[in-house]
């Protein structure tokens, strides 16, 4: 006979449910005033969350949905791996050992209680952080271009022990910046993820101290029983049946081959709910990047998880109880060594929410938005430091496009949209900082969809860059636009051009692109605008 579970009180339920999540979100403050990089410092670029003693998610703060939601299999290759003790950081990017793409890189931190002081005594929670660095190496600055292969992306570091009680590891930390173009620059970053790290234990130690270890592990236990109980509920309530959707991705190293079709049938019964990814495209290996991980399918689900919830449920392992998701290994959704990933974080994550809102809207007819934007608009670049022998730079953002409009209104102008929630970076903290100067940043009039309800509009922002630098543009969306439903119009695909030293026109880039520019070199980006909801009215 299965064992009952106590009833959970939801009123000390909830309040735990903010305690823990206050841990977190005190995680990403530090993470954030310690950063030297305006990626994270200005951007946001990270995410902070606390683990159980089982390796399971317990809260989370407000930060990425595509870093948080694929951040448990992470934790699971670290807990594999190693046996930390106290005092331990763990680092890991590995794509094909839990993580996503390189510059995302994860420090996994074991909390024990306090009187734990044996061999045998096993944490009590782990404290994560995942950050996006601006450079991990590889071919192009920023870690972001087009490669042939996952090696020509940057350095992949597997679960590794690089604080070791207490004390950093010094020959591991200079093998890793020795595969950095701004090793100062990362080492800052790395050391705010042990920041992170130290003020989500000194939290968990006093909620400890205040509530006991057994007590403050039974509510994280509840937590996680509190979210499964409310999305088994949930679930229930969904008809029975099965809807299938399919869109694509723009394929070929340069984004201008084959379509890559990403294709999920949703099926409900009894209660549970599957996502079956299998017949999507098998991955590519001709250098295109938009290969991803089964962690990025599997956040991406857990994200659209989260809309079928009502608001204020907790974001927790409890989401995918009752859920399934299938991905077959060496398909663009669940690739295998060694393929090129760099935009599968960013870019497939974004059409795997596409296909998972298109079979909702199947399901649920009239309650479901139309597309958004559906990339991150990734640009990078590097170069050489005006005035600073030696002295070099990398940068590296995502732009936010048009979002797509709902059945109750229209869309929002200018915004990140779905697995991304970063802020764009202050003109002013971008020119301090960088050899480079904004010439133009405004809303992309016009070119949402129309409809009922139109969707918003796209974003425009031109640079002029002071020096010679490498750059790289990832996107999506730029051939195939964002979908508009229930009869909206589509939005307007996406732009990038450039305009060299003395060219009388600017010349459009490719969806993907990696090419030297020289100082006086202008770029220009335009973002989609969002699809439209309901047939516009004469």
């Amino acid at each position: 006979m299965a064992a009952t579970r106590e009833p959970i009180d939801p009123l000390r339920v909830e309040v735990f449910h903010h305690l823990f999540a206050a841990a977190a979100e005190e995680m990403g403050v530090a993470l954030q005033r310690s950063a030297f990089s305006v990626n994270i410092k200005e951007r946001l670029d990270f995410s902070c969350a606390i683990f159980g003693s089982d390796g399971r998610a317990v809260a989370q703060a407000a930060h990425l949905p595509v870093h948080l939601g694929a951040t448990p299999l992470s934790v699971e290759a670290v807990i594999a791996t190693h046996d930390l003790r106290p005092g331990d950081i763990a680092f890991q990017n590995d794509p094909f050992g839990g993580g996503t793409h390189l510059p995302d890189i994860t420090s996994v931190a074991p909390i024990f209680a306090p009187e734990a002081n044996g061999p045998e005594d096993r944490p009590a929670f782990y404290c994560v952080s995942r950050a996006h660095h601006a450079d991990v190496g590889g071919a192009f600055p920023g870690s972001m271009a087009p490669a042939r292969d996952v090696h020509g992306e940057g350095l992949r570091l597997p679960p590794v022990r690089m604080v070791r009680g207490g004390v950093m590891d010094e020959d591991l930390l200079r093998v890793f910046l020795a595969n950095m173009r701004v090793p100062g620059e990362r080492r800052a970053d790395l050391f705010a993820q042990i920041a992170a790290s130290h003020a989500g234990q000194n939290r968990l130690l006093a909620l400890m101290a205040e509530h006991g270890p057994a007590e403050l592990a039974a509510r994280g236990r509840d937590l996680i029983g509190w979210t499964a109980d409310l999305t088994a509920r949930r679930l229930a309530r969904l008809p029975e049946g099965s809807w299938s959707f399919e869109d694509v991705l723009e394929g070929g190293a340069d984004g201008t081959g084959a379509f890559l079709p990403v294709r999920l049938t949703v099926t409900s019964s009894g209660g549970g709910l599957t996502f079956d990814f299998q017949d999507s495209a098998p991955q590519a290996l001709d250098g295109s990047p938009v290969n991803t991980t089964r962690a990025v399918a599997v956040s991406a689900v857990v994200y659209g998880i989260r809309l079928l919830m009502p608001d204020g449920t907790p974001t927790n392992a409890g989401l995918l109880e009752g859920v399934e998701v299938l991905t077959r290994p060496g398909t663009v959704v669940d690739a295998t060594y060694p393929a090129p990933v760099a935009a599968g974080n960013v870019e497939t994550s974004q059409r795997l929410v596409d296909v998972i809102l298109g079979a909702f809207g199947e399901m649920l007819p009239g309650e479901v938005p139309a597309a958004s934007a559906g990339t991150m608009n990734n640009l990078s670049f590097g170069g050489a430091r005006l005035g600073e022998a030696g002295g070099s730079f990398t940068h590296y953002e995502t732009h936010g496009g048009g979002a797509g409009a709902g059945p109750r209104s229209g869309g929002a102008h200018a915004v990140q949209t779905h697995m991304t929630n970063t802020r764009n970076t202050p003109v002013e903290a971008l020119e301090n900082e960088l050899p480079v100067r904004v010439l133009r940043q405004t809303v992309r009039r016009g070119t949402g969809g129309t409809g009922a309800r139109p969707g918003g509009d796209g974003l425009v922002r031109r640079l002029g860059f002071l020096t010679d630098v490498r750059l790289s543009w990832l996107a999506e969306r730029q051939r195939r636009a964002p979908f508009g439903v229930d009869g909206g119009g589509s939005g307007a695909p996406g732009e990038a051009w450039i305009r060299r030293p003395g060219a009388a026109s600017d010349t459009r880039l490719t969806p993907k692109a990696a090419l030297d520019l020289e100082a006086g070199s202008e770029v220009e980006i335009r973002t989609p605008g969002g699809g439209g909801h309901g047939e516009a009215h004469p």
